[in-house]
């Protein structure tokens, strides 16, 4: 018997039914003949994610250090953006900003356990894409900033510093884990209001 990976092309896997923007790959068989875990995207899965993402004031940012080529993970305050994805306000001095402008490749997870029960069955999304800078001198700055501190009023000590801009992560792919047995991948699309 073959050995799949997850996201191994397999010919003639089948295709769930269920109309979807994600790649194909996530419909596919992944180890041993075992069906996937991952669902159909549903309105379901989709609302989830988008609240999640509303909710979040913090998050859990991971990055490639850009010395030592190794995983760096931080926690990061953040908002919905205007457009429904997470901004977030960074500091140049921070390891993680400059990991960013080495590699703006990252990875975003929302989602924080409730006060009750096992915190893996809470959901939480991860979010893959890559960061943009918006700095102070941009034209969108300071609609985004305002926007920003309206959801995190304390920012306002410092948003203004020379070494703060914001950070708009631009999604590529998500993965939501909504509880146990109910893992979605989301497309960008997905994702918006």
């Amino acid at each position: 018997r073959p050995h799949y990976r997850t996201g191994d092309v397999i010919a003639g896997a089948r295709r769930s039914s269920v109309a979807s923007p994600v790649p194909a790959r996530f419909d596919l068989v992944y180890c041993h003949g075992m069906p996937t875990p991952i669902r159909p995207t549903s309105p379901e899965a989709r609302k989830l994610a988008r609240q999640l993402i509303n909710d979040a004031r913090f998050a859990a940012l991971a990055v490639i250090d850009a010395e030592t080529q190794r995983p760096l993970a931080t926690r990061i305050a953040v908002v919905p953006g205007p457009d429904g994805m997470p901004l977030s306000l960074v500091s140049d001095l921070s390891l993680h900003t400059r990991a960013l402008k080495t590699n703006p490749a990252c990875s975003l997870l929302v989602g924080e356990p409730g006060p009750k029960g096992d915190p893996l069955t809470h959901p939480r999304l991860s979010l893959m894409g890559h960061a943009e800078f918006i700095r102070q001198e941009h034209s969108e700055y300071a609609v985004l900033a305002g926007h920003y501190l309206t959801l995190q009023p304390k920012a306002k000590l410092y948003i203004g510093f020379g070494d703060f801009a914001l950070m708009r992560l631009i999604v590529d792919v998500a993965h939501l884990n909504g509880g146990f047995g109910k893992a979605y991948s989301l497309a960008a699309n997905d994702l918006k209001p």
